[in-house]
């Protein structure tokens, strides 16, 4: 009988070597789906919640004013919990604070509806506000370890699947608002769908290990730096535009604009849509461009956007000049993100809650503010407020962009 050599027998270390990139490749693809379903489930379930907010706010028999302050509530509730998320992270891992705030959300949601009166609603908001601004911080920590890994810009791409997330969201809402189903049963059929992608999600997020020693070497709240800070600026400008455009378009919609009932919610799905195809696009032109000179093209075509929608307050002229606003806004949020998770000297999810603190703010308070302010006047010359800081930002960027190529040979 031929004796067969035991080299021959042994697979090649060229075979071992494409085989381990071929798990390493399938295991970070599976990390980075599973990043972009945390994104859309977030967007998804924001989007129907807020656009059935004329609904809840007839079910309470609440004034503008009174929904800002339950908006309000939101975003105590996340700017509390955005600072110390970073410590979380450090603590926990970003894996495992993403699956809880995850959870908390899904369950939470459908108790809007339930709820006694405004306070029970206001603490209810609060609980939500505190999961949606630990998610922020701690699947953008995620996606920077992915985007890591993939050695190029990808962060724009995470944040599409919130903007589809959002659009789809919208459309939701507007079919269960057609269909005139009570908010009861929307919510809980939402959260349910969304709980069954939590369960695929949790397999296959990135399990970072906890570093405790970052955790004793630093303050437990940290806010941002200098370097950070002007970053931080851009990001609140930029947030509190696609705050205010996610939470009072559909209310411009019907209130300003007249459209029916079933219209409305095309506005902000138009917003969204716009926010998908540019972030799905957002990687090419930061390579091409730069993320400076991205973040002042994408303030210029916001600032025309909201000009049209505040200027002709038609139904179909409005919903085309939110496509515009989501369509500038779409890129700029992903770069601020990308910057904080890659600063030098400091962990990804500290850098990212220090951004995301000054940020998120404005995506939070915002809505509130518009709210007091269009009780004041109204919601047409409230939102000029928006417009105001989408030239600041694009001031800001420009100057950013100066500096650095000043500062270049």
């Amino acid at each position: 009988m031929k004796v067969i050599p035991e080299a021959r027998l042994m697979p090649s270390r060229y075979s071992l070597r494409i085989t381990r990139d071929l798990l390493n490749f399938l295991t970070v693809l599976l990390n980075r789906i599973a990043v972009k379903i945390a994104f859309f489930l977030n967007g998804f379930i924001y989007a129907n919640w807020v656009s059935r907010l004329p609904r809840i706010q007839e079910q309470y028999q609440a004034d503008n004013g009174t929904i800002g302050l339950v908006l309000l509530a939101l975003a105590l509730g996340a700017l509390a919990a955005m600072p110390f998320t970073g410590w979380l992270i450090i603590r926990n891992g970003s894996r495992k604070v993403s699956l809880a705030s995850l959870f908390i959300y899904c369950a939470f949601v459908p108790f809007i509806p339930f709820m006694a009166g405004i306070l029970s609603l206001i603490l209810l908001y609060i609980i939500i506000g505190i999961s949606t601004g630990m998610l922020d911080v701690a699947m953008n920590a995620q996606a920077v370890m992915v985007e890591r890994e993939y050695k190029k810009p990808i962060m724009t791409s995470f944040h599409a699947f919130f903007s589809i997330g959002m659009a789809l969201g919208a459309w939701c809402g507007a079919f269960f608002a057609d269909l005139k189903l009570d908010l009861s049963h929307h919510f809980m059929i939402v959260s349910a769908l969304s709980l069954v992608f939590v369960l695929w999600v949790r397999r296959n997020l990135i399990e970072d290990k906890p570093d405790i020693g970052d955790v004793t070497d630093g303050p437990l709240f940290r806010m941002p730096n200098r370097a950070l800070l002007s970053v931080g600026i851009i990001a609140f400008c930029c947030m509190l535009g696609e705050g205010a455009v996610s939470e009072w378009s559909v209310m411009y919609m019907e209130k300003i604009a007249h459209a029916t009932e079933m219209l409305a919610p095309i506005a902000l799905s138009a917003f969204a849509t716009a926010m998908t195809l540019g972030r799905l696009l957002g990687d090419r032109f930061r390579a091409a461009w730069g993320d400076m000179k991205l973040i002042v093209y994408g303030g210029l075509i916001s600032i025309l956007g909201m000009t049209t929608a505040l200027s002709f307050p038609l139904p179909y002229v409005t919903i085309t000049g939110f496509f515009f606003v989501g369509l500038g806004l779409s890129t700029i949020v992903p770069i601020t993100y990308s910057i904080a998770g890659n600063a030098k000297g400091l962990p990804s999810g500290v850098g990212l809650a220090m951004v995301t603190t000054v940020g998120y703010s404005g995506f939070l308070f915002g809505p509130p503010i518009i709210g007091f302010l269009a009780d004041l006047s109204n919601l047409r010359n409230a939102l000029i407020t928006v417009a105001v800081l989408f030239v600041l930002m694009t001031l800001l960027g420009w100057v950013r962009n100066y500096r650095h190529e000043t500062v270049e040979p």
